[in-house]
């Protein structure tokens, strides 16, 4: 029975534990480029003790980015600018991931601090958006995407790959394609914003090709050793229950061309959704998933208890917990984890020496 400060591995990657920074947009990029507000903030997440950080949202084109301080990975100077950011959470003690991403009809947005709306197009920082349909985020909210063509599509799916081969050349050894939170790949997969009547529209099978075929692309450049994974939304709560179904088919042909390991979200295509905000709600919904797929894999959403966590991981339910405002909290939220669940020695079963060595002599 697994149990949360256990070592975790997949193909050839080794977490010390089983707690996983979840990828949470910084949106401080210039150009799309991290600077030393990224450098610091993801080396203190790794220094903090969690095995596994995941790097935000990072787009795989100029238009893909959420808002225009978003990370991008479009060019081989953003590359080289995230080389110390693999480095420093190397040396903090955990694995470099990143997560590769397109905003679909939500991207041109604000900051969340600046009003986190879409920008009128025309103005400051404002781009034209793209989505499979026409059809604005929450109807009469936002701008209205334009409908990608079939050209559209393939352009994307081939950033979306050269996007991937700069993250494998970077060092990242953990890759989560992101087709969650009402962005392009769930544009597609979901009905409420694909209304298209081509091969990517219309029945379950052609709603998910988009995401399919993007999977199949991009395991033939991701290398075969190192983890290939995917957050999906499963669930809009919007009383449409098929999307489950749907989405453990699409997961199941997905392990079939070697996706390694899901994360299990929401779908966040209606601003109208009914969700059971709680702790730990998406936890059932996960083991599920999991259970129906046969694939490992993770959830988050208000998971931020340390005997919870743990409880969740023993019942297998999921295999890695990932934590997001917990550790912005307090990046340290592994050590004083481990110290509340009885770990023995939680200061070097956590935290690098020069941390453990004071943290451990002088209690």
């Amino acid at each position: 029975m697994a149990r949360l400060f256990d070592p975790y591995t997949l193909k050839s990657t080794t977490l010390r534990n089983r707690i996983a920074v979840s990828p949470m947009c910084q949106y401080m990029a210039r150009d799309g480029a991290i600077n030393a507000w990224h450098q610091a903030h993801y080396a203190s997440l790794a220094r903090g003790g969690a095995g596994l950080v995941v790097v935000e949202a990072t787009a795989v084109a100029p238009e893909g980015r959420i808002t225009w301080g978003d990370l991008g990975l479009w060019n081989d100077a953003q590359a080289d600018a995230l080389r110390p950011v693999v480095a420093a959470i190397r040396d903090g003690g955990a694995v470099p991931g990143i997560q590769i991403a397109h905003a679909g009809r939500k991207a041109s947005a604000n900051r969340p601090w600046e009003g986190d709306d879409h920008i009128a197009e025309g103005e400051e920082n404002a781009w034209t958006t793209i989505a499979p349909s026409p059809l604005a985020f929450g109807g009469g909210l936002g701008r209205v995407p334009r409908e990608m063509s079939l050209d559209d599509i393939a352009r994307v799916q081939a950033d979306t790959v050269a996007a991937v081969v700069r993250a494998r050349d970077v060092g990242f050894e953990w890759l989560e394609l992101h087709m969650a939170h009402g962005y392009l790949a769930q544009n597609f997969f979901s009905p409420l914003s694909n209304h298209r009547t081509d091969a990517y529209g219309g029945s379950a099978e052609n709603r998910a090709r988009f995401l399919f075929e993007t999977l199949v692309a991009v395991r033939k450049v991701w290398p075969q050793d190192r983890p290939l994974t995917v957050r999906l939304g499963v669930v809009e709560f919007d009383g449409n229950d098929a999307m489950v179904d749907d989405s453990i088919a699409l997961l199941r042909r997905m392990k079939d061309e070697g996706l390694d390991f899901v994360d299990v979200s929401i779908g966040f295509n209606t601003p109208d959704a009914n969700i059971p905000w709680a702790p730990n709600f998406m936890a059932d919904t996960a083991g599920r998933v999991l259970r129906e797929t046969g694939l490992p894999g993770t959830t988050s959403w208000y998971i931020s208890k340390p005997d919870e966590a743990d409880a969740l991981v023993q019942a297998g339910k999921i295999d890695l917990v990932m934590l997001g405002r917990p550790l912005l909290a307090d990046p340290h939220w592994p050590y004083m984890a481990a110290k509340a669940l009885g770990v023995e020695n939680p200061a070097w079963a956590t935290l690098p020496p020069p941390y453990a060595h004071w943290l451990a002599r002088y209690r």
